[in-house]
């Protein structure tokens, strides 16, 4: 099975300007998902696609092959699946077929080759279309998260057939995270949503989770690594 990764980067992150290569310990942020999709054993080829001529600069001298990414699926509003159907017939023009598409987000600088390897063999174990990265979520929609009903008053999103007053008594639930994204690349340019497939999943622990949007992220991240360098040494 041919597998090619690919990592999607706009330039225009208004949360952090210049976000995607922003440096992250002396790193720009992007070179870290570069760099885990360059160890995964299985991999052939890494793409980045981006609008951006500075992601670009970056991305090829980290050894990635740059995809022009189109203004028009490149702002606040556009899908990321047209995105990934983009990137998968421009390669498909460039370099022929393939069967297996990964998806390594430059905001989730923490994974690990593990994380990407184990989604890997999970969709093919599970002969699923897409496997994605989750992580225990910090609330529940049973327990301790509400909606507004339009007249000042709340409920729980999801609200219990039984009493719950626990949150350890709650159905188990789980964040998606933007760890990593394994899919049939049929599956991708045939449909148009995560879910309308069979969706399975690997579970990662919430510090490798992360998923970079603020600066509140981006200085938890830097601190995380920061402590991980520390226990090495």
């Amino acid at each position: 099975m041919t597998s090619h990764a690919f990592i999607f980067a706009r330039g225009g992150s208004k949360g952090i300007p210049g976000k995607n290569i922003k440096p992250l310990l002396g790193k720009p942020l992007i070179q870290y998902s570069i760099e885990i999709a360059l160890q995964t054993s299985g991999i052939n080829k890494v793409f980045v696609s981006t609008d951006d001529a500075d992601i670009a600069k970056v991305s090829r001298s980290n050894g990635a092959i740059v995809i022009d990414r189109p203004i028009e699926l490149a702002q606040d509003d556009s899908p990321e699946w047209q995105a990934w159907k983009h990137a998968i017939s421009w390669v498909r023009e460039q370099y022929g077929d393939f069967e297996e598409f990964i998806s390594l987000p430059a905001t989730s600088p923490l994974r690990s080759v593990k994380d990407v390897e184990s989604a890997v063999l999970k969709r093919s174990n599970i002969g699923a279309d897409i496997c994605i990265a989750i992580t225990p979520a910090s609330r529940s929609p049973y327990f301790n998260m509400v909606k507004k009903l339009g007249n000042n008053l709340i409920e729980l999103v999801n609200k219990p057939t039984n009493s719950i007053s626990r949150r350890q008594d709650a159905p188990e639930v789980f964040d998606i995270t933007t760890v990593v994204y394994v899919a049939n690349v049929e599956f991708i340019m045939s449909n148009d949503n995560i879910f309308d497939g069979i969706v399975t999943s690997v579970e990662v622990p919430r510090y490798r989770a992360v998923d970079i949007d603020d600066m509140y992220d981006f200085n938890f991240a830097e601190s995380i690594l920061n402590n991980t360098i520390s226990e090495r040494a």
